[in-house]
């Protein structure tokens, strides 16, 4: 899905980290929306009934409950967070790796496993595209269902390299790389931006993945000799 102004949740994943994360949104908002479904019903009934047991002094039963009740709650979400963040940071062995520099204000790429790759990707003008402030005058071809590193890093300031349809977001940093690791399970095009403010063209760095089935990216990456 193109990501559009009218989007009230999370675009649709092409990876496996995005939809682990997006299962780990639903599941804590289902747990935070049936707590607080439950404390609106306790606060109705005691505003709707006057009546209380002045003999009423405590409840064993009842403090050992909501004692252990959020250390439970507490507990389910916070394993399924952790796996979520040992998914994103898991060290795969790549197949294909690239390099992303960041400039003021546009993005180079360079394919370490093809020399003769390389090249530069500018935001085209609005007048020339039907996705403003998303499209690019050259894409970035990945394949699907490979393992690809990118290897992040800048030439001037701190830049963003940021791709919400793959769950995927490193700073590049001068004289610094980072690594992500990319696992694009469908074919499409998709699009993100440079998410650190650096510099007044901050918002025209945009990013287009343009994912293939592996024979068209080899013809893809052939064509360049």
């Amino acid at each position: 899905m193109t990501p559009t102004w009218h989007m009230l949740s999370f675009q649709d994943s092409a990876s496996p980290s995005m939809e682990h994360l997006t299962l780990f949104h639903d599941f804590t908002m289902a747990v935070m929306t049936t707590i607080m479904a439950l404390v609106a019903l306790i606060l109705m009934f005691i505003s709707m009934y006057k009546l209380t047991d002045r003999f009423f002094l405590q409840d064993q039963t009842t403090e050992i409950i909501w004692t252990i009740s959020p250390v439970i709650i507490l507990l389910a979400i916070a394993l399924p967070s952790l796996q979520a963040l040992y998914l994103l940071d898991d060290p795969l062995s790549p197949n294909i790796s690239i390099k992303v520099m960041g400039h003021q204000w546009y993005w180079s790429y360079e394919y370490s496993d093809f020399k003769t790759i390389e090249f530069d990707s500018y935001m085209l003008p609005s007048n020339n595209t039907h996705m403003r402030l998303l499209d690019t005058d050259n894409s970035v071809a990945m394949p699907t269902l490979t393992q690809i590193r990118l290897l992040t890093t800048s030439a001037d300031v701190i830049h963003s390299w940021s791709m919400p349809a793959l769950a995927v977001k490193s700073d590049a940093l001068p004289g610094r790389l980072n690594q992500l690791m990319i696992f694009i399970k469908r074919p499409g095009l998709f699009y993100g931006q440079c998410s650190e403010i650096c510099g007044s063209n901050h918002s025209f760095m945009p990013i287009k993945i343009e994912a293939l089935p592996m024979k068209t990216f080899l013809n893809w990456a052939l064509s360049f000799n």
